[in-house]
């Protein structure tokens, strides 16, 4: 099992299969279990991988998908400086918590977020996002709508 993440059986009468990714000439490293009863995360691993790869050495970013389940994906994203990822919506709630770095964060306003801070924002408003330096931040979204609580 890899150092980067570690699964738990909770519970062996739970219905769920685990779901991982295979690696690509691309991500080599990239076999990881995305989905099972418990899965935990080494994020500085991620990060070292990412910003180790040919991806992040030729491109403006690069991007790994930590977990992945129905309802849920987190992904992990490294953009470098003034890298932009342009006005663009998200079908479910995001939230968006830097790790490394600064970011400008715009919808019909602007925020500059820094290491350590999250925003948080609903389904369907337009945003974009630029890095002010070298920048990782770990993207939350939902990815189908929650019943509601009556």
């Amino acid at each position: 099992m890899s150092t980067r993440f570690s699964k738990l059986s909770l519970n062996k009468n739970l219905n769920m299969d685990e779901k991982s990714l295979e690696s690509t000439p691309n991500r080599p490293q990239g076999e990881r279990i995305v989905d099972a009863p418990m899965v935990t995360i080494d994020l500085k691993s991620f990060k070292e991988q990412i910003k180790n790869e040919k991806a992040w050495k030729e491109n403006d970013r690069n991007a790994i998908t930590v977990f992945k389940t129905n309802g849920l994906r987190i992904v992990l994203i490294a953009l470098h400086k003034d890298a932009e990822m342009t006005k663009h919506t998200a079908d479910g709630i995001i939230s968006v918590q830097v790790l490394e770095g600064q970011i400008k964060f715009t919808t019909d306003e602007s925020v500059e977020l820094r290491s350590g801070q999250l925003l948080t924002l609903h389904a369907g408003v337009p945003h974009s996002v630029m890095a002010k330096v070298d920048s990782i931040f770990l993207l939350t979204l939902t990815t189908s709508q929650a019943e509601k609580i009556i």
